[in-house]
């Protein structure tokens, strides 16, 4: 396959400080070929493509594109030999319309010419059945949307060679699907595409050849039909992994919030949630399963007081007291409450961490306001934050450096080592393993199952049906901001989750 070879590195090598991200990778990608690039968090994935698409330059090796070797010193570079990077964190200008963010930084009249911008992206999006509209604004866009903008910018731009680092992690099992259609089709179109992910049924179902790294090393590559998930996570780890998630019984459960008739307005007026009843019980993993924009998002930031109530109660009751009303209350009325509460949001650069700060300024933000004056205290939140790095093996140079700067995963990492740390008695987590290897997301389950067992309420916002089935206990299901209906965990099948996902149950549980 040497002459259909697109791609090919050759003893790369990058490091950050002494952290070193990639150790002499010889990797090739072909085309007309999928490829999925494996590893745990922090193992040098995205920062091996992050040089191919220009926005590193390597400290040694050599990079051939079609059997000549280049020099990519930018993304502007990468183009120009038909590499493009869809990459995890969107690289998009909120204030700018799609169409803008399409031609940003391009030469040229098109960036005068909007109109035929415009009807350029809407033939692409015709041709792989995706839906934009060229004139909508960043900011008013979903976030299954700005993926569909990212996707659309590398296209336009004439790639040949695609990158995707962790492409579905924020869209629902329809648009996966679609994605992936739309990938094979590029596939026998001659194109080649690199996938980095950490759903390994999406690499039994999608790619062709898997590559391993670990540590920044290069571990092994073999074709799809020769391993298993099994296989796969043993390569990744270096030792057997087992993959069973533990479900213990809850123990003595008790109601811990009590949510009722909840009802959301946005500020244009749309109703996000209209009458939502549930009771999420302490000592319990209470899961909540939707398609994308259902609702999930309002309600867990409306009972942690981010977002108004238009009606209804949240109501919290603390082991051995009388029930306190939240609804209307914000976050610092919350706590001076005496409610212990987690949030580990969907956003975690943009609402859970400060990205310029490290470890240790971001666990500070749950304890700063213990200082005197303009003095805080900086000798425990350091403590934390090497726990958590410790605990959940953070791969960082220090617990000072930039947490934007980190993996995405190494990101995820840090905020909800913070938020469980807290000791809450509520715990709410939306997309709490989204962008972890299969490694780390088995410790999260732990410590989701750890606060379990002590008596804590844990909301468990996934996308994964297969992991609500087998983590939570129950699963309520949220449809057009609806409950669709709340089912035990035992005895539910994904089958079932999927048709309540896409309407009203006219029958079945809706409180409990």
């Amino acid at each position: 396959m040497a002459d259909n070879c697109a791609v090919e590195l050759r003893k790369v090598s990058k490091a950050f400080g002494n952290v070193v991200a990639n150790d002499n990778i010889d990797l090739k990608i072909y085309k007309g070929e999928i490829l999925s690039l494996l590893g745990e968090n922090g193992s040098g994935k995205t920062t091996l493509m992050n040089m191919l698409s220009g926005i590193y330059y390597p400290d040694s090796g050599e990079i051939l594109v079609n059997g000549q070797q280049v020099t990519i010193t930018s993304p502007r570079d990468a183009f120009e030999y038909g590499i493009g990077m869809i990459h995890q964190h969107f690289k998009l200008i909120d204030v700018l319309s799609a169409a803008e963010n399409v031609v940003l930084g391009l030469e040229g009249p098109a960036l005068l010419d909007l109109k035929a911008v415009s009807a350029r992206m809407s033939e692409i999006a015709r041709r792989y059945n995706f839906a934009m509209d060229p004139a909508k604004k960043v900011y008013d866009m979903s976030v299954s949307e700005k993926q569909t903008l990212e996707i659309i910018k590398v296209l336009y731009r004439g790639a040949d060679i695609l990158i995707l680092d962790e492409p579905t992690a924020v869209l629902t099992p329809q648009e996966t699907q679609r994605l992936f259609e739309i990938l094979r089709s590029m596939k026998e179109n001659g194109k080649a595409i690199v996938i980095i992910t950490h759903k390994l049924h999406e690499v039994m179902e999608l790619a062709d050849r898997v590559c391993v790294l670990r540590k920044g090393c290069f571990v092994g590559e073999r074709q799809v039909s020769e391993v298993t998930p099994q296989i796969m996570t043993d390569m990744m780890v270096g030792r057997q992994v087992t993959l069973n998630i533990d479900r213990p019984e809850p123990v003595e459960p008790e109601p811990r919030l009590r949510v009722r008739d909840l009802t959301v307005v946005n500020a244009e007026g749309i109703t996000k949630l209209d009458r939502v009843n549930f009771t999420a019980m302490g000592g319990e993993i209470l899961g909540i399963a939707g398609i994308a924009g259902s609702g999930q998002k309002e309600l867990l930031e409306t009972i942690a007081g981010l977002q108004p109530a238009a009606g209804g109660s949240i109501l919290y009751t603390p082991k051995g007291q009388p029930p306190m009303e939240l609804a209307g209350k914000h976050p610092m009325q919350i706590k001076a409450a005496g409610v212990a509460m987690a949030f580990v949001p969907e956003d975690r650069l943009g609402m859970g961490l400060v990205g310029g700060m490290g470890m240790t300024g971001n666990m500070m933000l749950r304890s700063w306001r213990q200082g005197k004056g303009a003095f805080v205290h900086r000798r425990e939140p350091g403590a934390l934050a090497t726990q958590v790095k410790e605990d959940l093996e953070v791969v960082t140079p220090d617990i000072d450096y930039p947490v934007r700067r980190l993996s995405g995963g190494n990101v995820q990492k840090v905020l909800v080592g913070r938020e469980i740390a807290s000791a809450p008695s509520v715990l709410m987590t939306a997309y709490a393993v989204r962008g972890l290897d299969i490694n780390t997301s088995y410790t999260i389950y732990h410590l989701l199952n750890q606060q379990k067992q002590k008596g804590v309420a844990v909301i468990f916002v996934g996308e994964d049906l297969d992991v609500l089935l087998e983590l939570c206990d129950r699963i309520l299901v949220l449809y057009d901001g609806k409950v669709s209906g709340i089912v035990e965990a035992r005895t539910a099948t994904k089958d079932q989750l999927g048709l309540m996902m896409t309407r009203l149950q006219e029958e079945g549980e809706t409180d409990a």
